[in-house]
């Protein structure tokens, strides 16, 4: 009994001094299984060029395509059979997908038609005739192993609003690998296909100029 005082002093300095090192082991642990995720490898699109004949003079506005919420955004997106969506990691876009695909639209038409007057609303161009467009498809199907692009556009006759035209556009693509680059790779290559036959079917489609239906409008009846 004559020990008990001079122990108990030095267990309550020890046990404080155990639960300091037991919580620095367990930061430590912590620290050594949490390591940085690398950052998504980031893939542009391109604008592809071919010759095109048609409608020379013409003004588009080229509208940035509607689009539900999952492929507003950069992520890639995979498809099963069943509808089911998810986002292929490693990878994005270079930009917000719509605005993305609205630029290289609009790039193709400059590479590639004689529509040469061709630019987005927000550059307060007059013109003729705006291309409205909805992306629906623009994804991997892991299903089949391809890349699936599709575009609705309608052309809309800038002064009177009247559709001119309308047609949905499909594209596939095999992809090789369910991997980020081969993904990006097949989509790239098959939204060039879709661009290229929106670019021939703008070209082929009569649209009427603005001064010629201004002064169609302003003619009174006889």
């Amino acid at each position: 009994m004559s020990g008990t005082p001079v122990l108990r002093p030095f267990l309550r300095r020890v046990r404080p001094s155990r639960r300091l090192a037991h919580a620095v082991l367990v930061a430590g642990l912590a620290g050594a299984c949490s390591s940085p995720t690398p950052a998504p490898t980031t893939f542009d699109l391109s604008a592809p060029a071919a010759r095109v004949r048609g409608n020379t003079g013409v003004q588009i506005l080229v509208v940035e395509p509607a689009a539900l919420q999952v492929l507003s955004n950069q992520q890639i997106i995979v498809k099963d059979a069943y509808g089911t969506i998810s986002f292929l990691g490693g990878g994005q876009w270079s930009d917000n997908l719509p605005r993305l695909v609205q630029t290289r639209l609009i790039n193709t038409f400059e590479n590639s038609s004689q529509i040469r007057n061709v630019s987005r609303p927000s550059s307060g161009a007059t013109a003729d005739a705006q291309l409205i467009s909805e992306l629906r498809s623009f994804e991997l199907a892991s299903a089949t192993g391809e890349a699936v692009v599709e575009i609705s556009a309608k052309l809309v006759s800038e002064p009177s609003g009247r559709i001119v035209n309308g047609r949905i556009f499909r594209a596939r693509v095999p992809a090789g690998a369910a991997e980020a680059g081969y993904a990006a790779r097949a989509l790239d290559e098959a939204l060039s296909i879709v661009m290229i036959d929106i670019v021939r079917w703008v070209s082929g489609t009569s649209i009427p100029r603005r001064d010629e239906v201004s002064q169609t409008t302003a003619t009174p009846p006889v």
